[in-house]
């Protein structure tokens, strides 16, 4: 049996205190409801949110256990502390893998990935969202149709102010007429990034069974690879260098 990749679902978890209308959407969080669509076949979850510790959860062992990190973050981006956003930074660029989620485009982490606002435009008026599938051939669409259709979600709209991603995986279409990148791949140093738009509090998207392939597929393809890291730095040469008169 295939080893089974190591998972943190990292959650802000406060609107979930806060607020009865997601506490009966997710009565166990929504870290609960991510990490339980995953199933356990393939991957061995953890949980971790920002009110854990003084670490939000993240410690350095953790970090060090943990192939792919899950990240959902909303009205406490400002909480987390810089310095373990930089952990995860120097994780990420050694070969951990990071699927933002939703409002996580405004996460300390991700703006510090992208290196531009990450801002959007935004309404919550109960829209149908249909996400489309414009990679077919890419492992995260595997085994989703065309589209996946969900009756009821938050509107993000472009300009999406990121970086052009490596792979343009999805693409919504909203009730309300705008359109979204939603499903956008990137490389950082040795890690790669998967960033997927729906996810609102308020809405059940995390039990959907097209958005949880989607995340079990994106947990797969941002698994580290067994390469070594790569070595930086003064270098001795390969080949003796001949003399230069």
């Amino acid at each position: 049996m295939a080893q089974r990749i190591r998972v943190t679902v990292w959650n802000e978890n406060r609107h979930e205190k806060t607020n009865e209308k997601v506490r009966e959407v997710y009565p166990e969080g929504i870290h609960a409801a991510i990490g339980q669509g995953l199933g356990t076949d393939a991957f061995e979850v953890r949980y971790a949110t920002l009110d854990d510790d003084e670490e939000h959860g993240l410690s350095e062992q953790v970090l060090s256990e943990t192939d792919v990190l899950f990240w959902w973050g909303h009205m406490a981006h400002g909480d987390v502390k810089d310095e373990i956003v930089e952990r995860v930074h120097g994780r990420v660029l050694r070969g951990m893998g990071l699927i933002v989620l939703h409002s996580g485009h405004f996460s300390k982490i991700f703006k510090r990935l992208m290196g531009t606002s990450c801002d959007l435009k935004w309404r919550e008026a109960d829209e149908k969202e249909r996400i489309w599938v414009v990679a077919p051939n890419h492992p995260i669409a595997e085994g989703i149709g065309e589209y996946i259709d969900i009756e009821a979600e938050e509107m993000y709209g472009e300009h999406f102010d990121i970086p052009a991603p490596d792979e343009l995986i999805m693409v919504s279409w909203f009730e309300g007429g705008e359109v979204f990148r939603s499903g956008c791949t990137f490389h950082r140093g040795q890690g790669k990034i998967f960033y997927f738009r729906p996810g609102h509090e308020t809405y059940p998207t995390y039990y959907n069974e097209q958005v949880r392939r989607v995340l079990g597929n994106a947990a797969k393809w941002a698994a580290p690879s067994t390469r070594e890291y790569p070595k930086y730095g003064n270098h001795k040469p390969l080949e003796a260098i001949k003399p230069k008169s």
